[in-house]
């Protein structure tokens, strides 16, 4: 039976990060993963570019039980910290917007900056192995695809159930669950909303349409592009609220974030009142969307026709538009999954079990989830850097 002093399970940002940090404390560290590539969620990521991380990182931006988990990690290794170590490694980056940086060339840049770290700290790294079970005596054991390994130390860095034709699976928790570690229940995270039949025979018209909108719940609005779909809506705004959208809600858009149509369209007709209402509003938001619009209202004839009250209820329809979606498309293209291992049964300065302080788990697998625009990724860098200083 091999001897580590450390075994961490998941070859990704987490696992990798830490993994780095523990092998630079002198700790003899393997590094497992079922996969035949490491780090692949990174390698597909932000469009084979890699948002690695975004300049705005705030706790306020990451869901949990405890929105207070998080703080640590994240005020101990910052946003910069890890933009260091890319300068370190001479990898250019820009921003793109709304604080989110990407390297300009790939995203083997940063899977190749891990790696170079994770050797120089004597990482051991195995690929296309799998663990058939872990147990505990004074350590962990693990029987592996690859043989028996003993470790002081286990953490878990396995990630959720999102796209799990990259690998992901949900073997993560069921270890949380042979420790009876409590669970917040999972759900698809970052991902496109869909329609019922009935919602669908208006919009599928539409699909490949897109809008600078805004989309709100009663809680939260984000100010990002929206796409229809053949299966209902997509893009980083309808994204970023799919985190804290729930069966059976509305969700309010704004089709038009930053017009005023009562006011353009009013303004319009006193100076081109023979212009009809379609040519109008298609000034407004795409000509396929306002016919759809004005079918939906419905109005016609010129913009001369049209009473400040039918201007009125335009505007209400571009502005609020509020749909009710019947689901998601699941873990399938989810970027993240909700929930997971309860926070509550962690120390948020280590990641380590309360009761078992030599188990740890960290990244995506934790009840832990960011924003879409890098917030993910550094949550992966902050709590696998927090508990390779300990593990």
């Amino acid at each position: 039976m091999e001897k580590f002093d450390v075994c961490i399970v998941g070859a990704g940002a987490a696992g990798l990060m830490c993994a780095i940090e523990s092998g630079r404390r002198g700790r003899s560290v393997l590094l497992l993963d079922h996969s035949k590539a490491p780090a692949e969620k990174i390698r597909i990521s932000g469009g084979g570019r890699c948002n690695f991380t975004n300049l705005d990182i705030r706790p306020e931006r990451f869901l949990s039980q405890n929105p207070h988990f998080a703080k640590s990690a994240l005020s101990r290794y910052t946003q910069f910290d890890f933009i260091d170590m890319v300068a370190r490694h001479n990898i250019p980056y820009h921003e793109k917007t709304l604080g989110q940086l990407f390297c300009d060339s790939s995203a083997k840049d940063i899977i190749n900056m891990l790696l170079e770290e994770a050797q120089a700290a004597g990482v051991e790294l195995r690929l296309n192995t799998s663990v058939d079970t872990v147990s505990r005596d004074d350590g962990f054991r693990l029987s592996t695809t690859g043989g028996h390994v003993k470790a002081q130390s286990l953490v878990i860095a396995t990630g959720g159930k999102s796209i799990p034709k990259m690998g992901a699976t949900g073997w993560g928790y069921q270890i949380a669950r042979q420790f009876d570690l409590p669970l917040v229940d999972t759900r698809p995270g970052l991902v496109p909303l869909t329609f019922a039949e009935q919602d669908l025979q208006q919009t599928k018209p539409l699909a490949g349409v897109s809008v600078q909108a805004r989309v709100s719940t009663p809680q939260i609005g984000f100010d990002e592009g929206l796409l229809f779909t053949h299966r209902g809506l997509s893009g980083p705004s309808i994204l970023q609220i799919s985190s804290y959208w729930r069966e059976g809600d509305e969700v309010f858009v704004d089709l038009a974030a930053g017009e005023n149509t009562f006011d353009t369209l009013r303004t319009a007709r006193g100076q081109k009142g023979r212009v009809s209402l379609a040519k109008a509003l298609a000034q407004i938001v795409p000509a396929r969307l306002a016919e759809q619009i004005l079918g939906d209202v419905p109005l016609k004839g010129n913009l001369a026709d049209q009473s400040d009250s039918n201007l009125q209820t335009l505007h209400a329809r571009v502005h609020r538009w509020a749909v009710k979606p019947v689901g998601s498309e699941g873990y399938r293209t989810a970027e993240v999954t909700l929930g997971g291992v309860d926070t509550a049964a962690l120390d948020a300065k280590t990641m380590a079990v309360r009761k078992l302080p030599n188990l740890f788990f960290i990244g995506e697998v934790v009840d832990v989830t960011g924003w879409l625009g890098g917030y993910n990724f550094q949550w992966a860098w902050s709590s696998g850097w927090a508990a390779g200083q300990v593990a």
